[in-house]
């Protein structure tokens, strides 16, 4: 399993140049990460940018732009509350769990404000980031999330459509976003881009 940075060595392509692409997007969303190991903020931005330029075409620049930096605002924020909770070099669990999030959650709120997205995308993506980062389940916050920024990307309040029984569950695509997760996790990039192009697909095919 390769542990390569997909092009972070490379000049990235300006993304106002690109025909929007599933590939495309899974590289930028998995260089906004990379990015942000690196301690690039601007250019954090500018990936989180492009992808949400594509996912979210009916939003205006200035949305779009606000919608990415609340996104790094909480990664960002997320890295203070990490290294308040270290002792001894380490995170500590129960201290990550009794921590104040709330700059993390606002930063969420901004994010959600700017695209539209239902406001309890914030407080379930808090809570995934908390639970990931003390050994709890972090997927299903994660996947709920996501499934409300699905609803927006796609335009359609009834995502995921379950004609059926076997109502629970928040759709395919939320399920390969938390598997791009684990691949983050693991610092298989490849692996990790390759598992978010279905959920990108997707998207962009309901643009059509």
């Amino acid at each position: 399993m390769s542990q390569s940075h997909p092009e972070s060595q490379q000049e990235q392509p300006s993304f106002r140049n690109v025909e929007p692409s599933a590939s495309f997007m899974a590289d930028q969303l998995c260089q906004g990460f990379i990015y942000h190991d690196q301690r690039e903020r601007e250019d954090a931005v500018e990936a989180f940018k492009a992808v949400d330029t594509f996912q979210f075409p009916h939003l205006d620049e200035d949305e779009v732009y606000h919608a990415a930096v609340g996104y790094v605002d909480a990664l960002w924020a997320k890295d203070e509350v990490e290294d308040s909770c270290r002792i001894g070099g380490e995170i500590d669990p129960e201290a990550v769990v009794k921590a104040d999030w709330s700059p993390v959650r606002a930063a969420f709120e901004r994010r959600a404000e700017a695209a539209g997205i239902d406001r309890k995308y914030a407080d379930l993506t808090t809570e995934a980031w908390i639970q990931h980062k003390s050994g709890g389940d972090y997927w299903t916050p994660t996947m709920h999330a996501q499934m409300l920024e699905l609803r927006v990307a796609l335009q359609d309040e009834a995502y995921p459509h379950k004609p059926r029984s076997g109502q629970g569950g928040f759709g395919p695509e939320p399920v390969q976003y938390a598997l791009g997760i684990e691949y983050h996790d693991a610092r298989q990039w490849e692996e990790a881009r390759d598992a978010m192009i279905p959920y990108f697909q997707r998207i962009l095919d309901a643009h059509e």
